[in-house]
């Protein structure tokens, strides 16, 4: 025979379409080339490839090798072909029997001597492999990865020659471990919510944004605890279901550090620095890669310091705090990305820190100030549905006796508010559409019309009219109230303390 045909699949976003490595061992002058819109890395397969081969005690065909990574208009990148090469190669010059491999995909990277190491993005292309009923051979390294996909037939493989003795009957390959790690999965976040001590307001902002999955703005000055009210934050969510843990874990084996098993079921939290760039942000390259709004992927998104990020690169937030989802285009190649991330930011009330400090320290100039709060634009705050002030803890309250309430107690509140919506709307509230808020939060006259003189004397737009009503509707939610009330309207009005027409951080609140 000199002609064999592999399978394995390459990486476009989170989809993993099937490539046919098609090997033809024939007569002519020795060459070797590998075909099919190739990458650098794979075109450096042929040299590693035949060097595998020779060192694991193989004559490399002597004629003409031509190799297709089918269909030719699909890019590939990555070593992952490089074991379905070199077995094709083995197969179509009768080392190895044609048939040992249907079925089969193969994925993985092979060193100079013949060892299959890992490779990143495996886990969406398993998922696609279960569905098509196909079993794997894939590096030992990244065995319990594939096997998170459920009724994965997964073999791992060491070495190039394991492979070889397992399809000439010799010596069968070994099996993954089973993909089922949720008992081995810690929980999201070890830090309770009983170390921020006083900040009343703010734990209870912060109890109402996990309930709601609602995006959150900390406003205080430095030292005030806004980093660790965020910390705390994956500790009051649910862990994943299996659906969203797939979807989470494979945006992460794309990603540059790939998948750790002991994330499993784990809440993401990610904390880009302020000068990360929109490109990390959203994600992009010359091959798109997931960026921080999809690694946070039904977790938790905080930026600190929010106005020392550059204004486009919180620009590029707007779309997918809507959507939940990043479309990465570029010339040639186009991928998406899901980015359904709870948001959470940080900002000093002015740029020293101190503006509304009891002692006076704030010498800022309300030019300086203005222009320190322009950096977020409207359109964006409008997207974040609670803004609140976090002021400076009193002595007192730090060094009180009495700890206040711990992480379990609010997170069996959270959970039961987020049961109460997916029953009554199937989602939560923050996701809520339009076609959805006028069902899900119905309200008193009385809390319609404070609402309405809300938005008159403060300036709210029709947009933050809807975030009210879905804030309000968690709040609820929490009081197990099934309808609206005036006081939970009041509430969510006193958590958007940044809509106000040129009035000051800490500044008096008209009255609705």
């Amino acid at each position: 025979m000199t002609l064999a045909t592999l399978l394995s699949r390459t990486s476009q976003g989170l989809e993993a379409p099937l490539v046919r490595v098609e090997v033809d061992v024939g007569s002519g002058l020795p060459a070797f080339s590998v075909v099919g819109m190739l990458e650098t890395a794979v075109k450096e397969s042929k040299d590693r490839v035949r060097s595998a081969l020779v060192n694991c005690g193989f004559e490399f065909p002597a004629g003409r090798v031509t190799v297709n990574l089918a269909p030719a208009d699909l890019p590939k990148e990555g070593g992952r072909f490089d074991l379905a090469i070199a077995v094709g190669i083995l197969v179509a010059s009768g080392h190895l029997p044609p048939g040992a491999f249907d079925g089969v995909e193969l994925y993985g990277e092979l060193s100079l001597g013949g060892d299959v190491q890992g490779t990143r993005g495996l886990l969406p292309g398993a998922l696609q492999a279960v569905r098509m009923g196909h079993a794997l051979i894939v590096p030992e390294a990244n065995g319990a990865e594939a096997a998170l996909a459920r009724n994965a037939r997964v073999l791992v493989a060491r070495h190039l020659s394991d492979v070889c003795r397992h399809a000439a009957g010799q010596r069968a390959l070994g099996t993954a471990p089973n993909g089922d790690v949720t008992a081995t999965a810690a929980r999201m976040s070890t830090m309770d919510l009983a170390d921020v001590r006083g900040q009343a307001g703010a734990r209870r902002a912060l109890e109402i944004a996990a309930a709601g999955e609602h995006s959150l703005l900390l406003i205080g000055p430095p030292g005030s605890g806004k980093s660790m009210l965020a910390q705390r934050l994956p500790g009051l969510l649910p862990p994943l279901d299996e659906n969203e843990a797939i979807e989470t874990a494979s945006i992460r084996s794309l990603s540059l550090h790939g998948l750790r098993l002991d994330e499993w079921r784990r809440r993401p939290f990610r904390a880009p620095h302020h000068t990360a760039s929109a490109v990390a942000l959203v994600g992009g390259g010359s091959r798109p890669r997931p960026g921080e709004i999809s690694l946070a992927h039904n977790g938790v998104l905080f930026l600190d310091e929010l106005p020392e990020f550059d204004r486009h690169v919180l620009e590029v937030l707007r779309e997918p705090l809507e959507s939940g989802h990043i479309v990465v285009s570029r010339a040639a190649r186009q991928a998406e990305f899901p980015a359904r991330f709870q948001l959470v930011a940080a900002m000093n009330p002015c740029p020293c820190g101190h503006l509304g400090d009891p002692q006076g320290r704030c010498r800022c100039p309300p030019e300086r100030i203005e222009a320190y709060r322009s950096r977020i634009s409207g359109p964006l705050l409008d997207r974040i549905d609670l803004h609140v002030e976090v002021g400076r803890v009193s002595l007192d309250e730090i060094a009180g006796a009495a700890l206040p309430e711990g992480s379990p107690k609010v997170a069996a509140r959270v959970a039961l508010a987020r049961r109460m919506q997916h029953e009554r709307q199937g989602r939560l509230n923050a996701r809520l559409d339009a076609a959805l808020i006028s069902s899900a939060c119905s309200a008193e006259s009385s809390a319609i019309a404070l609402l309405s003189r809300a938005m008159q004397q403060l300036g709210l737009s029709a947009r933050a009219y809807h975030r009210v009503l879905r804030v309000a509707r968690t709040i609820a939610d929490l009081a197990c109230s099934s309808s609206v009330r005036t006081e939970h309207v009041a509430e969510a009005i006193t958590l958007r303390q940044m809509d106000r027409r040129a009035l000051a951080i800490g500044s008096p609140r008209p009255s609705c």
